[in-house]
């Protein structure tokens, strides 16, 4: 792999994390829910994406929609059992819920491949490419739904919805006093959080053409969170740049692993190590990250 095509391989999974970033920023940085089950999101709309197109035949265009569909669907279905549970249980209980999708698509390999996983994942658009200038146009493919995501996400926040959603992080109690339906507003933070998270999963399956149970540890979620702590939660911009950050250290850290006597399981549990040991050390100190969120005031007349 030469220079270039790696710096466009790393771009489009810069791309594709910032995608995860920005919908788990929306449901905690915004809406302050804590959730460790993301990769769920991530999961579903890779698997949805990539069976339908390998198993049906539809047009890619409808696959990529299946998937934010389904994934929005099963962050609307997660939410309801566990919409009365409080912060800490509802961390666990996402979790969870994640960690059971994940042993579905490992175990039930009638519909998903089981182990094996699912192969020979088309691309769009493929047959207009050749191998070479392939990678470059997925990079732009990416780029644009990243760009289509921060300003529809950034419209969402900056309206009356976005801002009862941070009326629920700061104080939920106050919200519910002034007849805020505070259980509808999450479940819709968490529906399109999971769409969001579902459009990753399928550029990402359709990127990499090979999906598996292994894509999808609990582990990406705590990435994922690493990010926004990094780049900054409460703004789109921040867990962008925090994911660009991590992937950064990601790929450094591989290139160390070839120069030091370590095997690749224990690079790997060092780099989450260190990732651990940032979080810390971000949290301790500088807890709003790298871009703080911009607080506004509102003029009251104005407030819907």
């Amino acid at each position: 792999m030469t220079i270039v095509n790696f710096l466009i391989y790393f771009l489009i999974m810069v791309g594709i994390y910032a995608l995860l970033a920005m919908s788990l920023n929306l449901q905690v940085g915004y809406a302050g829910l804590i959730n460790f089950g993301q990769v769920v999101f991530f999961c579903i709309g890779a698997y949805t994406s990539s069976l339908l197109a390998t198993k049906t035949g539809l047009p890619l265009l409808f696959c990529f929609l299946l998937a934010m569909i389904v994934s929005g669907f099963f962050g609307y279905v997660m939410s309801i059992p566990t919409k009365s549970l409080k912060s800490d249980y509802w961390a666990i209980a996402t979790l969870a819920a994640a960690e059971v999708f994940r042993l579905v698509a490992l175990n039930e390999g009638w519909l998903t491949g089981g182990p094996f996983g699912v192969m020979s994942i088309p691309q769009p658009l493929r047959f207009l490419f050749s191998m070479e200038n392939y990678p470059l146009f997925y990079l732009f493919l990416v780029t644009l739904c990243v760009i289509i995501v921060f300003f529809a996400l950034a419209l969402i926040t900056d309206s009356p919805f976005g801002r009862d959603l941070k009326a629920i992080r700061e104080e939920e109690d106050l919200c519910l006093s002034l007849g805020k339906n505070t259980r509808k507003l999450k479940l819709e933070a968490m529906v399109v959080g999971g769409m969001v998270g579902g459009l990753a999963g399928a550029l990402f399956a359709h990127y990499v053409t090979f999906i598996s149970p292994e894509n999808f540890w609990p582990i990406e979620t705590f990435l994922l969170w690493a990010m926004i702590i990094v780049g900054g939660r409460g703004n789109h911009a921040g867990a962008i740049l925090g994911a660009a950050l991590i992937q950064i250290f990601n790929v450094s850290t591989r290139f160390i692993g070839e120069y030091v006597s370590l095997g690749s399981d224990s690079m790997a549990s060092l780099r989450m190590v260190i990732i651990g040991f940032l979080i810390i050390i971000f949290v301790s100190y500088r807890p709003e990250g790298i871009i703080k969120e911009k607080k506004k005031v509102y003029d009251p007349r104005n407030i819907r």
